[in-house]
């Protein structure tokens, strides 16, 4: 098992979640398989929202987030590998907040409230590897303010993208994040890409990275081969998945969180095409650190959020970088694949 918060396919060129005051964020990553998971810490809590849009997703304690129900602030958020297995890795995190001090007072002590989301990795290698417990402890004593690995770290180690017409031609997904600021406020992301879906550019939505066509060197467009009539190949139910969080240190109540999640996947639109498909879980969780005395409305926080969202997204497989499974087929990093293909 290894951990990291350094990592040779980093890019900070979009910034980061860690942008957000009170955010921390730390990665383990399990390079035997790969798989991995990626917390994002506040310390001081934070108000916090969710949004599952996908049709088969993985996650814990998200009715705690619902603005109608009492709690209204939480310390972390887990983002895992290993489909059901991973949410172990949230009770890891429980442990070291709970070390730290942090959580909710309960008068006998501090309870850490940590929902977390999973992708399914596990295609991606032996399956008996998956992050546990012990990794969300490692994850959490990686985190940092600094800021964090993109591409084949934490929750984004296994991930895959493109994988509508067969594995063989998909290429590899990872994690990725990036941050806006507007006057004193900041919106930041961070995105663990799994879609079956092609990742396109929010700019101009074009694909770059996904389905590739059989001779491997170009790309398929998923959604323009779908409705050309190509048919998909047969997909296995909650086996892709996109997950990430959204922070602002902006002053925002629990029902501004969870609307914040909601529009958080308009970014996902904006990057992924298709997407919230029945075959993906995706799912965004919203925190609210509170600690910039500014709110420039929801309608630019909106905007701020779905514009981060989609530049994590795109960061997620411009860091990737080329693995080869056990069974000999080589899922190729976007960086790596436009240079063979360029040879």
């Amino acid at each position: 098992m290894h951990s990291s918060k350094k990592h040779s396919s980093q890019t900070r060129s979009s910034g980061s979640i860690t942008d957000v005051a009170g955010i921390e964020v730390g990665h383990f990553t399990d390079t035997r398989r790969p798989t991995g998971c990626s917390v994002v810490i506040a310390r001081a809590g934070a108000v916090a929202g969710v949004d599952v849009r996908g049709a088969a997703p993985g996650t814990r304690e998200t009715d705690l987030l619902d603005p109608s129900n009492l709690v209204q602030q939480v310390h972390a958020i887990m983002l895992a590998g290993g489909s059901a297995f991973g949410l172990d890795a949230a009770t890891g995190a429980v442990r070291w907040l709970e070390e730290q001090g942090v959580g909710l007072d309960v008068g006998v002590g501090r309870i850490p409230l940590v929902p977390a989301a999973v992708l399914f990795d596990l295609t991606v290698g032996d399956m008996k590897i998956r992050p546990d417990a012990d990794a969300g402890y490692a994850a959490c004593a990686a985190a940092s303010r600094s800021a964090p690995a993109q591409g084949n770290v934490g929750a984004g180690a296994g991930a895959v993208v493109g994988k509508m017409f067969g594995l063989a031609n998909a290429m590899k997904g990872g994690i990725g994040t990036a941050s806006v600021r507007v006057g004193k406020v900041t919106v930041g992301a961070i995105i663990a890409c799994n879609a079956v879906g092609d990742v396109i550019s929010p700019d101009n939505a074009m694909p770059i990275a996904g389905a590739r066509t059989d001779d491997g060197q170009h790309l398929r467009d998923t959604r323009r081969a779908l409705l050309a009539g190509e048919a998909p190949r047969p997909l296995l139910a909650g086996t892709n998945t996109t997950i990430g969080v959204i922070a602002t240190d902006a002053q925002i109540t629990k029902v501004q969180a969870h609307r914040l999640a909601t529009v958080g996947h308009d970014g996902l639109a904006r990057s992924i095409n298709p997407v919230h498909t029945m075959t993906d879980g995706d799912t965004l969780f919203a925190l609210g650190t509170g600690l910039v005395d500014e709110n420039p409305g929801m309608l630019v926080l909106a905007a701020m959020a779905a514009e981060a969202v989609a530049r994590a997204t795109e960061q997620a497989v411009l860091a990737a970088r080329s693995i080869e499974l056990p069974n000999g087929i080589t899922l190729p990093g976007l960086a790596d694949w436009r240079a063979e293909v360029a040879a």
